[in-house]
């Protein structure tokens, strides 16, 4: 190791290291700090956009005694805030808006909607509740085709119930069995699953 026996000769040192390296040094120092508040923007941004989304839901869930009104926020806070849980929580109270009004084709649009954005997690939910209305409207085979997207097993019972209503739906009577017994396997609670099995062995 270098010792240096005068101050003078340590002020030289330092002065010849300062000219080699000093400028890397600024430049990483400027590059760190540009770095933190570049970050701390986007984090008090991210903040904005999720308290301006939450007020926007909470305005869109006063309107949920008028259909229209609250259709035309539901599409006002998608638009603004179309990538947050909150656009889609909305989305799925007008979708039971609508379905309980008895129109199941806006029901079938707006979970159609939901089922492209949501969380993975929520997504067999979703998918249950418009196979269900697409049920419903008669789409069987795109009521299969929804059903068939859902694999998770915490939601085998109900899918497999549903297919088997479906299937009965269709005439294939020998599918319906299959799928509800499917339904049974997978720890069904339904109390009329068993009567709609009896129901086919007659």
């Amino acid at each position: 190791m270098e010792i240096y026996s005068t101050e003078e000769q340590q002020v030289e040192a330092i002065k010849s290291f300062w000219k080699e390296y000093g400028n890397s040094i600024i430049g990483g120092a400027a590059i760190g700090l540009a770095a933190l508040f570049g970050w701390n923007t986007f984090q008090e941004y991210r903040i904005g956009q999720q308290e301006a989304a939450s007020e926007a839901f909470d305005a869109t869930v006063q309107k949920a005694g008028e259909r229209d009104a609250l259709a035309a926020a539901v599409d006002e806070l998608r638009l603004s805030h179309g990538d947050s849980a909150y656009a889609d929580l909305a989305t799925l109270m007008l979708a039971k808006a609508a379905a309980d009004a008895g129109d199941l084709t806006q029901a079938e649009q707006r979970l159609s909607d939901v089922a492209a954005s949501i969380d993975a997690d929520l997504k067999p939910l979703v998918d249950l509740r418009l196979a269900r209305i697409q049920l419903a409207l008669g789409k069987s085979d795109q009521a299969l085709a929804t059903l068939n997207l859902i694999t998770p097993d915490s939601f085998a019972a109900q899918r497999d119930e549903l297919k088997g209503d479906l299937l009965k739906q269709k005439g294939d009577l020998q599918g319906a069995r299959e799928a509800y017994q499917a339904a049974l396997n997978a720890g069904s609670r339904s109390p009329a699953l068993q009567m709609k099995l009896d129901d086919l062995a007659n």
